[in-house]
């Protein structure tokens, strides 16, 4: 790939805000977490509602992820731009278990880590699964859905955090 694509790409997509997301697993191949802003719904006519996942292929998330077969995905509210931090390992928190010491958790319907104060948490089953170059693109049936009371959701964008703001 020319150097330049690769610059203009990650320039462009810099422009674009999205929510931010910390995605977690729990099972077999342990408790893992980390922040992403590659998360968007697929389909909510199916069987089951359904959403996708990016995570890079040499993470360790994924690869537990692949093998629990499960995840949920927490929506950050807008104040949780540490939990962003600490998930994307921005901070000093050690390993993966030292990071959810840090925050609060309960267990989720498909017993995946549920954030608390996430504006919304999905507990999905991993339905499929692609390996695309450098990312995993995982595709999860979402089973339960929780609402927090705030739906102030975190933004990214332009390399920094955001908050949404109403336009009249």
């Amino acid at each position: 790939m020319k150097p330049d694509l690769r610059m203009q790409f990650l320039e462009g997509m810099s422009r674009a805000a999205t929510f931010v997301a910390v995605v977690t697993t729990d099972g077999e191949a342990g408790r893992f977490g980390v922040t992403i802003s590659s998360l968007t719904s697929v389909s909510a006519d199916g069987e089951h509602p359904s959403l996708l996942a990016c995570l890079h292929h040499m993470s360790p998330v994924a690869a537990a992820i692949l093998k629990n077969r499960s995840f949920c995905a927490n929506l950050l509210h807008e104040d949780q731009h540490q939990v962003s931090d600490l998930f994307a390992g921005r901070l000093a928190a050690g390993e993966h278990a030292a990071r959810f010491e840090r925050t609060g958790w309960s267990s989720g319907t498909l017993g995946q880590p549920d954030l608390e104060g996430a504006t919304a948490s999905f507990q999905c089953q991993v339905a499929t699964s692609v390996l695309w170059e450098t990312h995993h693109i995982i595709v999860g049936r979402v089973v339960d859905v929780r609402l927090s009371e705030s739906p102030a959701s975190l933004l990214y964008g332009h390399r920094a955090y955001h908050r949404a703001v109403q336009l009249p």
